[in-house]
């Protein structure tokens, strides 16, 4: 691995070694590694997320290697420099039609995508549900047991290469219609009501205690997270800007099979 890194490395400050057979199959090969889910993008080392940065930056150079070629499937016709995943039933992967998943993203066994989109470069953990129009971008990291509601929206990062992806760690809810990108951080166990949308910029509020606790990028673990709003002032005068609140912690009686409407009727919300 470390020679791969290397050889990744000195491409990225000199693109001409992509001219280079051995840089070619390097790159090739570590796209590869990354769609049978050998390498990640990302992954969790003592509790703490490390990014991968030199993997990315084989993903970026993938690209400018690729020529654009025809693809068929059945009647379908795509144009495109990245070729689809293949061998689904050999993966132990439910795919609906019309779900695309480009090569160079993993899927673990027990997957199942609805018609969605997986990008090249993301993760996506056992058991995990992409339901209709859900969208995971480049090299974002999906936990195991997770649903992705309809309409879900994860945001994808290649660059700058040091900034980390969007990560859903294992068992999180994410309601229909969310938003989650700019690298946010969703830990394990929480639920996300619908309409939530997640940047490094949102103001997240638990509003659980006596005083406001504030996060940016980060929702704990087990949170259960609505849309919100607060009060800002501008010369123009004073308007409601979007927040999300943590309004409680999902309760350990609510199964973690449990249906997301189960998980906020704990707290007297319906979505």
């Amino acid at each position: 691995m470390d020679h791969l890194k290397a050889i990744v490395e000195h491409a990225w400050d000199n693109r001409s070694l992509l001219n280079s057979d051995e840089t070619k199959n390097t790159v090739y090969q570590v796209v590869e590694l990354l769609d049978k889910g050998l390498i990640r993008v990302a992954e969790p080392i003592e509790g703490v997320w490390k990014v991968n940065e030199w993997i990315k930056k084989a993903v970026i150079l993938y690209f400018p290697l690729r020529q654009m070629e025809v693809l068929e499937a059945g009647p379908m016709e795509f144009h495109d420099k990245i070729p689809l995943k293949r061998k689904y039933k050999e993966l132990g992967v439910r795919v609906v039609p019309h779900a695309v998943a480009r090569f160079g993203s993993y899927l673990s066994p027990g997957v199942i995508l609805m018609p969605s989109y997986i990008n090249i470069g993301a993760w996506v953990g056992a058991g995990t549900m992409v339901d209709t129009w859900a969208t995971v971008g480049s090299c974002a990291q999906i936990g195991s047991n997770v649903h992705l509601s309809g309409g879900v929206g994860i945001g994808g990062v290649l660059e700058p290469v040091q900034a980390a992806p969007v990560i859903i760690e294992d068992n999180c809810f994410i309601g229909s219609r969310c938003i989650v990108v700019e690298g946010a951080r969703i830990a394990s166990e929480a639920v996300l009501g619908a309409n939530v949308v997640i940047t490094q910029s949102t103001r997240i509020i638990d509003v659980t205690g006596s005083q406001p606790i504030e996060y940016k990028g980060f929702v704990p673990s087990r949170s259960v997270v609505i849309p919100g709003s607060y009060t800002k002032k501008y010369p123009a005068g004073e308007y409601q800007v979007s927040c999300a609140l943590i309004i409680g912690q999902r309760k350990p009686s609510t199964d973690l099979k449990t249906s997301l409407n189960e998980a906020l009727r704990e707290y007297d919300i319906s979505f």
